[in-house]
Order: C-alpha cells, then structure tokens, then sequence
C-alpha cells in the first residue's frame, strides 16, 4: 500500500515538476487549471506550457487564459483553442498580455470576444495612428444599441480597453518601443476625446450648433507619451458660430465640455477610462472651464505665471476643431518661447522644483519612479529647462515631446552627445518600468511595489531592457537595473544645465556640447546669474587649460554651479569660489578635499553664495576650508579651548600688537566656524535653540579674545614698566553680558580695577588707563583680522568719565548717582575676562543695585518708561521703517528686553530664578513665577527670537551690521534664505515679521506701560 502511494505521488508530481522548471510559483494551481474547462488536453502540450513560461507571470498567464476560456461559448472557445495552438503571433500577444496584466485579463473575461483585436489589428506591420483609433472606438459605440443595449458610455468604456488590449500587445512583444507606445496611448486618448464631444454633441445638440469647440491635449498627453493610466491633462477653447452671441457660446460649450469631462471620467458598469483634468486651464479649477482664444490671450499676456508657459510647451490640438486648436496653440507660441526672458524666471522654476520634492510624502520617497530623486520628472525638468532657454533663438527645440526634445538638443550641442544617450536609455528604462507597474491592474501608481511577486513579474517583463542575467535572481537584476538608472539620471540632472557652460569657455575634445558664447550666456541668465559675462570668464579660468587642477575642477564646477545656481546670489558665489580657488589651488589638500568629499564641496558652495560674511572671512585665510571636510570641523568650541589656544599665540607673540593680533587670528577662523554651521543649519535644527547656541559660541570667543588680549597688555606694560601696580577684571554688559551676542554686535564692557598692596592709587589707575586703552586700540584697529570693538560707553558717567574705575569708586558712584536705567543695565552685568576674584567681587556690589530689595520706586518705574519712549520717538533712524526696525522697532529687541528686565527689577530680589543675564531665560522664569502668562510670553519669545534672527541675518548677508532689512533686493533674498524662506517669498518674511512683532506690542503695551 505505501508502495502505491508513493507511485501515485511521483506520478502527480512529475507534471509539478516541469511546471516549476518553466517558471511556475505554484504547481498545484496550474495542474488544477490545465484539468479545468477549456484547456483540456492542453496539459501535455509543450508549445503552449513552453509559451506560458516564458511570459512574466506564468501563473497569472495561465488564470487569465483560464478565466477567458471559461467565459465563451462552446464555438468561441474551440476557435481561440485552435488559433492559440496554430498562431504563435496570436499566442504570444495573448498570454504576454494576460501574463503582466489582471485589469485586461478582467475585461477579456467579462467580453470573451476581443481577443480577435489581436488578430485583426496586424499589429507586427502596422502603426495605428489617431484615425484608426477613431474608427474603431466609433464602431464600438455605434454598434451598443445592438449590443445588448449598452449606454454609449459603457460601450465606449469597452472599445477603450479593447484598443489599450492591443497597444499593451504591441509593447508586451516588443512590436512597439516605449515611444511608439507613448504615442498610441496620446493617440487613443486623443481619438477617446473626440468620440466623447461627438458622444456630447449628439446629446445637446444646440450647443453644438452654437460654437466651436477646441480640446488642448497637455501634458503626456500632448507631447504624444502618454501613459497606459494618467490623468488626461486638457484645455478647452471655444468660439461662437456665425451669429451666435460670444457669451451665449461659451455657456455652450462649457455644456459640451462638462459632458465630455463625464462621459470619459465618470465610473459605470465598466468603470472608468480616465479623468479628464482641466486644470491646466487659467486661473486653474477657480476659472472658467471654457474661454475663447481671446480670453485665454488675454490672460497669458497679463496674469500667467512662468509654470504655465512650462505647461504650454506640450500643448497640441488633440479633438474638436482643428482650426481653431491650431489657431490657439500658434497664438501662444511666441509667449512660451519667451518665458526664460521673464522677471523671476528662475525663482519661479525653483519654487516648481522644491514644491516637487516637498510634496512625496517620507514614506514614498525610495520609491518614487517619477517624482523622487532620479526619477521620471527630473528627466522632463532638466530638457523642458533647456528648452525654455535656448528654444527662444533655437525652432528645432520647440517640440513637446521629452525624447524627441532630448535628440534636439543633443544634434544642436546644448547637451552632450553621450550624456544624451545615456539620460534617454534611462528614461526608456524608467517609463517602461512604470507602464508594467500600471498595466497589473490599470491604476495610476508611480510608486515600486514591495512584494516579492510582483517584483519577479516585472522582472522578467523587462529582462530585455536590464543589462544583468536576470535567470538566477530577477529581482535582485531589476533592483540593481533601477538604481544604476536613477544615480545616472540624478547625476545627469545636476550636470545637464552646467557642464557644456564649461565646455563652451575650456575648449575640450570633441563630443562635447558645443554652446556658442550667446547660448552660453543665455543659460547662465535663466540660471540667476545677474553678470553672465564675468561669470564665464571666471569659469574659464577655472575650467581651461591641460593641468591637473583644470581637469579636477572641470568634474566639480557642474554640480558647484547648480549649488550657487539655488542660492540667492550665484554671483557671489562662483567668484568666491574663484578666489578661494585661485589661493588654494595648488595646495594638493584642496581639490582632493572636494573631488572625494561631497559634503565639504556642498557644504563650501553654499558658505560661499549664502553671503558676505563667511566667505570675507574665509578669503582672509583660505586654509580653513579644511574644516568643511571633518566631520565635527564646524561644531562650537568651548572657552576653554579657545582661552588655551589663544593665550598660548599670545604667548608666542614677540610684542604686544603681534599678540593682540594673533588672537584676533584665531578670533576670526572660529567666527569662520560658526557662521558656517550657522549657514549650513548645523548649530541646531530648532531657530531659537541654533540662535542661543551661536549666541553661547560669539560670546565664548569674544570672551576668550578679551582674555588674550588684556594678556598680551599687562605684559606689553610690565616690559616697559615692571609689575603692574594694580590687578584688572572686565565685566560684560548689553547682550555680551547676556551671551546673546551677534555676529555684528559690539563687546559692551566696563573696567574695574584694584591696586595692589603697596600701590599708590595714583600709579595704578595710570597704568589700568593705559592697559585697557591700549586693549581697546588694537582689537579695534584696522587690520586684515576683523575688529572686535570694544565699547565701554555704559560706565558711570558715560563717556565723560574715566575708563577705568576701582571697585570702590564704582560703589561710591551707585550709591549717590546711579539713576534708574544705570540699575537696568547692571542687569546684563557678568564678568568675563581678567582677575575672577575682583569680578565676582563687583557682581556682588551690584546685586542690590539690580535686585533692590524693595523693589522698583513709582518715580524710578516713571522714568524708565519715560527714557523708552524717548529712545522709539528720538533715536530711530530717519527713513526707517518702525514696523521693521529689529532694535527700537515696534515688538523688536528693546520692547521685549525692556519688558523682561522691568520684571527683573521688580521681582529679582524675591525670585533667583530671575537672577539671569539672558532675556530668554528671565522670561521663561517670570512664566513659572507667574508674572506673566504663557501665551504672553510665547509671542515675546518669538518676537525677540525672530528680531535676532534676522539681525544676524543682514550681518552675515551684507557682511556689515544692521538693524533693518535691506533694501537690495538680492540682499532681502539671502536673508530670507537664510531664516527659512524659499526663493521669491521675501516678501512673506517681512509681512511675518510685521505680524509677529505687531502681536508682541501688544503684549508690551500691557506689561510695560500698563495700557
């Protein structure tokens, strides 16, 4: 008996085991299917189970034909039998289409009879265009009356999906190429429109009567490369008949163009073909669906935005009246081949890019074969780009088509022939990849699947197209196929634009693109660059010639140029580079640094077109371009470490001025460090936390300067003099007291001094006099190191009093003159430099005066608020702006300090928590005590954060301090760039500002002046 069985079961398997050997998953399924109506006999027919192995899913080959065969009558079935074993063209084109596609094996299951389109359409000899696709979607609808009575809508439903049956045919056995494809798909689309408006017509007949009705083909659907599922991109324009009033018509055809939109986007029993989207249209979904040529004439001359004259490039009468769509389409030609001469041309191409990538959600992004990184659409931005710019003195460019468009540019040397060959061998890859995805079942997708199936399957539909043997692994073939594809198109992307800039200035070998100088110059305008001409002789000096250093930057300035190219001055950018190059360009260190380090050549080319101040710093001393390509080059120092390293140039330093100028040295490669990780978003990705951390960091150095430097003079002193008589502490005020320093802010101080025993007063006030003065000169003194000012304009008596005080003359001075504002300053009082004994002494003799006892006086609270009043009526600039002036502007710094240390006044005493020199900290403490309101506090909060911001803003864009925004266009770009704004929305920062600011007034109006 278990003989039997075991016999019995090497019997069943051995027909499991041929079926696996052609590529069967699973076995069982198919022996059960081969057994089931319609294929009997089949089962042993090595033809067929040869055929069914060979398509990309045998399996679901073999259910599709199952369910077909099923579904016809007795007569039906023994014909496509005999066809299916006698006709290799037919089998083939059968199960290659039933093998990739559910959605079709459906729709051949539900109407068993169209499966002869595949024997009636020679598919191996002829190209269907749009009149044969007319005829047969017309027959299809006219015979619905005899075909059970279907609705037109149904019956047009069914005579889609019968030609899309044979376009797939065509494609799946490679009669038709992905191009040839491309345009049946437009061809059916095109031939579905105008059966749906004749559809329409018939319906409302007296709409018909009343106008003329054109249909835009846009999109994919224009440029004749369509997809097999795609929203149908359109335009509709109309004009009246003879006699028939203009706006009469255009009511008629919106009635035609709404049916239409119903008939071929509305779901019935046989779903749906496709939406047909009008919102290309002007004014999008908001305007009309129908204008007449006119008023869309009208509309691209005064309100269209430089996307929509994108759209336009792909525009093509596709139904309706010929004349009048070819009327429309000429109409508009010239404004489209203008668009790059446009104001914002490149903003407005930048913005559609960063909308782009911003719109795929995280989760999709690996993913994305259309919208992600080397997908689809960076083939179609960077060709559709080139277009705009060079088809405006350029006809042979002006076609809407992506590869035909590529072939041109390639044939008039605006790209390179072999990158050309490459971008279009991906993009064939590519599209074809995503028509297989959307074939399986009809839907509009662009995302790879993750499934181990359906990977397999599309494998082994494009095995022709993958330059691997995909026998052993397929999916492993297709995935690395993918990605070699997607690196070559992302890289391409990057250099289409930029490398034959640099073909046309370093006279390379043949093969190159050959841009003339006008061209060459032309892209460089749609690229931002707002001096062509000097930015192709810097190019020229960087790119020419045979040595090492031109070859090497020949490979970095293409992806360099479109790094400046996003940035809100190229310019500047390109002739930084220039500079830095020019200094470090036979360093070897240099150009190996950013050929094989990626992110330090990112990260110099955005320090270098971000602004004045990093790159002015960094041309003083190129070599600290090193820092860019470690790791942890640009995270913030500690004092410290900056105090060590400093003291000890200091020590090294052979006179006093060397000293001091040796620590302003160092002071300036840190300010290099941290305005570049404060460019390059490094410090945090919180605003506020990357303003304090940059605020702790220019501190910290200024700090440590000061240590130096009053080092390096005691020393000077005692070499001339002897010991010095007397021991000198200096204490920070204003926001270096408060370590929010910014990058043009000054270093606000206050000298104290205390002779030492045995010292007469007299000599140790002289030589504290000549210590700090002498301090003050050099670190202010020109020099090719910037300047650390250090102003002391806050001690007693202003200006007019001495610079240097003893601790007891200072207690002499508060206790009989000190006014109210003076009690307000010592707020921001921290020593920071010189002997720590004598500087925690002086911070223990202000403490009363800062946190009095009792609080602050009616007369002292008076006063203050009477001196801030005059400081907004009497000291804001003439010509300023009050609603943007970040200082003594309204909700600026002042509004929000004063506020905070008015609490500090009152309430300090009681409240250690308040004890602080930082605004943001006191106002975070008075929130836990109570004193004020959280959401109050919030909008301060924001207010000061967003003042300071942009304070920093204007320094490190124009490189010179400034407590407003600029005037100067590029310079208000680089600052909103910098605070977070995309290109073109200057305008919104500023309007955010105002809103932000106007909110904190409010909140001082209570707070501070009790309104």
């Amino acid at each position: 008996m278990a003989v039997e069985e075991q016999r019995a079961g090497s019997r069943v398997s051995r027909p499991e085991n041929r079926l696996v050997r052609r590529g069967f998953t699973d076995p069982a399924q198919a022996v059960r299917l081969l057994a089931g109506p319609g294929l009997e006999g089949l089962a042993e027919d090595p033809v067929l189970l040869d055929a069914l192995g060979a398509t990309a899913d045998p399996d679901l080959a073999l259910l599709g034909l199952a369910r077909l065969l099923e579904a016809a009558d007795e007569a039906e079935r023994h014909t496509l039998r005999d066809t299916l074993t006698t006709s290799k063209p037919l089998r083939d084109r059968l199960l290659g289409v039933l093998g990739v596609s559910t959605a079709l094996a459906d729709h051949l299951a539900r109407h068993p009879h169209d499966w002869h389109v595949l024997v009636t359409f020679e598919l191996r000899d002829m190209h269907p265009g749009p009149e044969d696709f007319r005829r047969a979607l017309a027959e299809g609808v006219q015979g619905s009356g005899q075909a059970g009575g279907r609705s037109p809508a149904d019956a047009l439903r069914i005579a889609y999906r019968r030609c899309l049956l044979a376009i797939a045919a065509r494609d799946l056995t490679g009669t038709a190429d992905l191009a040839q494809t491309a345009a049946e798909l437009a061809d059916l689309a095109g031939a579905t429109l105008q059966t749906a408006l004749d559809l329409a017509a018939e319906q409302d007949p007296d709409a018909a009567r009343a106008c003329r009705l054109a249909v835009i083909g846009m999109g994919k659907c224009g440029g004749r490369e369509l997809n097999y599922v795609s929203d149908v991109d359109v335009i509709f324009v109309a004009e009246p008949h003879e006699g028939v009033d203009e706006h009469e018509a255009v009511k008629a055809a919106t009635r035609l163009a709404a049916l239409l939109t119903r008939l071929c986007s509305d779901t019935t029993g046989e779903g749906t073909i496709w939406p047909v989207d009008a919102n290309l249209r002007p004014e999008g979904r908001n305007g009309p669906l129908v204008r007449t040529l006119a008023s869309h004439l009208a509309y691209y001359q005064r309100w269209a935005k430089t996307w929509e004259f994108q759209a336009l490039l792909k525009a093509r009468p596709v139904a309706g009246d010929a004349d009048l769509g070819a009327a429309y389409v000429e109409a508009l030609a010239p404004m489209v081949w203008q668009a790059a001469a446009r104001d914002n041309f490149v903003t407005d191409v930048q913005q559609m890019r960063r909308r782009v990538i911003d719109s795929i959600p995280a989760t999709e992004l690996d993913r994305q074969l259309k919208l992600g990184p080397g997908g689809l659409r960076d083939v179609e931005f960077s060709v559709q780009l080139l277009q705009l710019v060079h088809g405006r003195t350029d006809p042979a460019l002006r076609s809407g088509n992506t590869l035909e468009a590529l072939a041109a540019l390639s044939r008039g040397g605006y790209v390179g022939r072999a990158d050309a060959v490459s971008l279009d061998t991906a993009y064939r890859f590519l599209r074809s990849l995503e028509h297989r995805i959307q074939l399986y079942r009809l839907r509009r997708t662009h995302l790879m699947p993750t499934g181990a199936e359906d990977l397999r399957r599309l494998a082994r539909s494009l095995a022709a197209l993958i330059n691997d043997d995909t026998r052993s692994d397929p999916v492993a073939a297709l995935q690395r196929e993918w990605k070699r594809h997607a690196v070559e198109v992302r890289r391409l992307h990057e250099k289409l634009f930029y490398r034959p800039l640099l073909d046309a200035v370093a006279e390379l070998p043949p093969g190159a693109a050959g841009l003339t100088p006008d061209a060459a110059r032309a892209r460089l305008e749609a690229l931002g660059y707002a001096d062509p001409a000097a930015a192709l002789r810097h190019l020229s000096a960087l790119a020419s010639g045979v040595s090492r250093k031109a070859a090497i930057q020949r490979t970095l300035l293409p992806v360099l140029l479109g790094w400046f190219a996003d940035s809100a001055d190229p310019d500047a950018g390109l002739l930084n580079f220039r500079q830095v190059s020019d200094a470090l360009g036979r360093t070897p260190w240099y150009l190996r640094l950013l050929r094989d380090e990626s992110a330090a050549a990112e990260q110099l080319a955005r320090v270098l077109s971000a602004g004045r101040l990093a790159p002015d710093l960094l041309l003083r001393a190129p070599e600290a371009v090193a820092m860019l390509g470690d790791p942890q080059g640009l995270a913030p120092r500690g004092r410290p470490a900056l105090e060590q390293e400093i003291l000890a140039a200091v020590g090294r330093a052979g006179s006093t001025a060397a000293a001091v100028a040796a620590a302003r040295s160092v002071r300036r490669r840190e300010l290099f460090r941290t305005a570049a990780a404060d460019v390059l978003g490094r410090l945090d990705e919180d605003p506020a936390e990357a303003l304090d951390t940059a605020g702790e960091a220019l501190t910290a150095l200024n700090a440590a300067t000061l240590q130096g430097a009053l080092r390096a003079c005691v020393a000077g002193w005692e070499a001339e003099h002897g010991d010095l008589p007397t021991r000198i502490a200096v204490i920070a005020m204003g926001r270096f007291g408060g370590r929010e320093l910014g990058y043009g802010s000054d270093a606000d101080v206050l000298f104290v001094h205390e002779s030492l025993l045995g010292s007469l007063e007299q000599d140790a006030a002289r030589a504290a006099q000549a210590v700090c003065h002498e301090l003050r000169t050099l670190l202010g003194a020109p020099s090719t190191e910037p300047p650390l000012l250090v102003d002391a304009d806050l001690r007693p008596e202003g200006r007019s009093g001495p610079l240097v005080r003893t601790l007891s003359s200072y207690a002499a001075y508060y206790r009989r003159w000190s006014h109210a504002w003076e009690s307000q300053a010592l707020l921001r009082a921290d020593p920071v430099a010189g002997d720590e004994e004598l500087g925690a002494r002086f911070r223990q003799l202000i403490d009363p005066l800062r946190y009095p006892g009792a609080g602050v006086p009616e007369r002292d609270l008076v006063e203050i608020r009477r001196i801030k009043a005059r400081i907004e009526a009497e000291r804001l600039p003439r010509g300023a702006d009050p609603t943007t002036h970040t200082k003594i502007g309204r909700g600026g710094l002042a509004d929000v300090e004063w506020t905070v240390q008015l609490l500090q006044l009152q309430h300090g005493h009681e409240l250690p928590a308040l004890r602080t020199t930082r605004t943001r900290a006191a106002l975070a403490a008075a929130v836990e005590a109570g004193l004020v309101g959280r959401a109050d506090a919030e909008v301060l909060d924001a207010a000061w954060v967003l003042a300071s911001r942009v304070r920093s803003a204007v320094m490190l864009v124009r490189g010179r301090p400034g407590d407003s925004f600029p005037g100067e266009a590029r310079e208000l770009a680089g600052v909103a760039r910098y605070l977070g704004y995309g290109a073109g929305h200057s305008g919104e920062l500023v309007d955010d500002y105002r809103r932000t600011t106007r909110r904190a007034r409010a909140v001082v109006e209570r707070l501070f002046y009790g309104g």
